[in-house]
């Protein structure tokens, strides 16, 4: 797979990709983490959806779930999104890598792919919940951790007992770099 680098297609999300990007959610993370269909489609059709996929020939490589949000206000573990709403940062609620493609690269493109779209749209900053010790990975993308209330730290908790509030600004940089 490291050598398909450039076989990788990555393209927005719609809702035919549900069904592959949930196996390979499940194939991801531990099973309190995973959210049912209306949740996950949920992120797909919110107003400022920036979910993608890496497909490498027919076949789902890595996903990304993010949207506009309400800063410092994560949505709650499988919580329904309405189909509108505030989109003051951008919020990366999942990423996630098949085994196979792990290492090739493809979770940074997504990444920058979708911190590039949001700097273009006006966003300013960039959250997530990093979770299951992905702090570091985050990190060496440009996200720091956020001290929080214990009110939020109780809701980010939900997300496992080492989630942490990450986040990290955007700017002309994140365009340039794609």
């Amino acid at each position: 797979m490291k050598s398909a680098r450039s076989s990788i297609v990555i393209r927005p999300m719609i809702l035919d990709d549900l069904l592959d990007a949930q196996a390979l959610q499940r194939d991801a993370y531990a099973p309190f983490l995973l959210e049912d269909a209306r949740a996950f489609s949920s992120r797909i059709t919110h107003e400022s959806s920036y979910c993608l996929i890496a497909i490498c020939g027919k076949k789902l490589v890595a996903y990304l779930l993010a949207h506009g949000w309400r800063p410092k206000s994560p949505p709650r573990l499988g919580e329904m999104l309405s189909p509108t709403g505030e989109a003051e940062v951008l919020f990366i609620h999942d990423l996630a890598v098949a085994p196979p493609a792990r290492g090739s690269g493809v979770g940074r493109r997504l990444i920058a792919q979708v911190l590039a779209s949001a700097a273009r749209d006006g966003l300013r900053s960039a959250e997530l919940i990093a979770v299951s010790g992905a702090a570091p990975y985050w990190k060496k993308l440009g996200f720091t951790q956020v001290q929080v209330s214990p009110e939020l730290r109780a809701k980010i908790a939900l997300y496992g007992v080492d989630a942490c509030l990450m986040e990290r600004p955007l700017d002309q940089d994140d365009i340039d770099g794609v």
